[in-house]
C-alpha cells in the first residue's frame, strides 16, 4: 500500500485545476483586460475622449504609449480647438502637437494668444484648410499678414473670421479677402487702424450673407454704412463703438434697409443722436442711452456682447 499511495497522490494532483499562483507573470498579465482593449473608433473616442478637455487629453497622453496613441487618434477627429487666452508655459509645444495631429478642425479659437507666431499657425492651417469654418485671431499681435494667406485662399468653407486688434492687418489683406471670401457670415475687424474707406467699400459689396459685423474704433464713414445697408441686407448685429466719423445719416440707412437688425452698438459716436436712434429703440437693442454719456476712453473700450471670444 505504501508503494501505491504516491502514485495515487500524483493522479489526484493532475486532476485538480492548475494553481494560478504557479503561472508565469507574463501569462497572468496577458489575461487582464484594460481600457485600451475596447474599440477605439466606436467607443473610446466618440463616447469617452470626446468629453475630455484639451488639458485632460494631454494629461492622459502622458500615462503610457497606448494612451499617447489613443489621444492622438482622438485629436485627429477633433473638430474644435479653443486656446483663447491661454498663455501658460510651454503652450507652444502643446500647440505643435495639435498642429501635427488635428486634421478635421472646423473651429479654431486662438484669441489673445501672445505666443502665437506664423511658424506655429501655418502648419495647423495647412492641415485643416478644407474644413475650417471659424477662425478667431482676435488680439494676436505677433503674427503677420502671411499667416492669413491660407485662410483667405484655401479655406473655402470659412464663415466666421475675427481679427480684432490685429495691428498688422493691412488693406491688401482685406483686398485679398474680397477676391476669395464671399460667404462670410461674421467678421470682426475692430481696432484695425490701417483699414481705410476705399477697401471697405469694395469689401462689403460682396458680403451679402453677413449677419454679424464689428467695426468698433475704425475710420469708417457714412458712405461705408450706406454700402453695408445696400449689400448686407441680412445683417442682425453691428458694433460701431468709437466710430467718430459716422452720423445719423449712416445709421438711418442701416436701420431702413437692414430689416433684420437686432443689435446696434454706437457708444462713443458723438454725431449719432436721438434723431436716428429714437425710432429704433422699440425694436432694436441700442447700447447708447438718450442721456448724456459718461467720459470714456474709446481706445480702451471694447464692448462686444454678441462677439464672444
Amino acid at each position: 500500500m505504501c508503494n501505491v499511495e504516491p502514485e495515487e497522490m500524483h493522479l489526484m494532483e493532475m486532476a485538480l485545476p492548475t494553481d494560478i499562483s504557479k503561472e508565469s507573470p507574463t501569462s497572468e498579465f496577458s489575461s487582464v483586460v484594460t481600457i485600451f482593449d475596447l474599440c477605439w473608433e466606436d467607443i473610446l473616442i466618440p463616447q469617452v475622449l470626446s468629453l475630455l478637455s484639451l488639458k485632460e487629453l494631454f494629461t492622459f497622453r502622458t500615462c503610457s504609449r497606448s494612451a499617447k496613441r489613443l489621444v492622438e487618434a482622438a485629436l485627429e477627429r477633433r473638430k474644435e480647438v479653443n486656446l483663447s487666452g491661454n498663455n501658460s508655459t510651454m503652450i507652444n509645444l502643446a500647440f505643435s502637437v495639435l498642429s501635427t495631429c488635428c486634421k478635421h478642425l472646423e473651429n479654431l479659437h486662438l484669441a489673445r494668444c501672445r505666443w502665437l507666431r506664423d511658424e506655429l499657425l501655418l502648419p495647423i492651417l495647412a492641415e485643416n484648410k478644407r474644413l475650417l469654418k471659424v477662425v478667431n485671431l482676435n488680439e494676436c499681435p505677433y503674427i503677420s499678414p502671411m499667416a492669413l494667406q491660407p485662410i483667405i485662399v484655401d479655406c473655402k468653407n470659412l464663415r466666421v473670421l475675427k481679427l480684432s486688434k490685429c495691428q498688422w492687418l493691412t488693406a491688401g489683406a482685406i483686398d485679398a479677402l474680397t477676391l476669395h471670401q464671399n460667404n462670410l457670415e461674421e467678421i470682426d475687424i475692430s481696432h484695425c487702424p490701417a483699414i481705410g474707406e476705399r477697401c471697405l467699400l469694395i469689401f462689403f459689396r460682396k458680403l451679402n450673407k453677413l449677419t454679424i459685423l464689428s467695426l468698433a474704433n475704425t475710420a469708417i464713414t457714412d458712405q461705408v454704412l450706406v454700402m453695408i445697408s445696400n449689400c448686407c441686407r441680412l445683417l442682425e448685429h453691428i458694433n460701431l463703438v468709437g466710430c467718430t466719423a459716422i452720423s445719423d445719416y449712416g445709421i438711418i440707412a442701416i436701420s431702413t434697409r437692414c430689416t433684420r437688425l437686432r443689435t446696434l452698438l454706437v457708444l462713443c459716436c458723438p454725431r449719432v443722436t436721438e434723431r436716428s436712434l429714437g425710432p429704433l429703440r422699440k425694436r432694436i437693442y441700442i447700447d447708447k442711452t438718450n442721456r448724456s454719456e459718461p467720459s470714456l476712453n474709446i481706445n480702451d473700450f471694447y464692448p462686444s456682447d454678441f462677439l464672444i471670444y
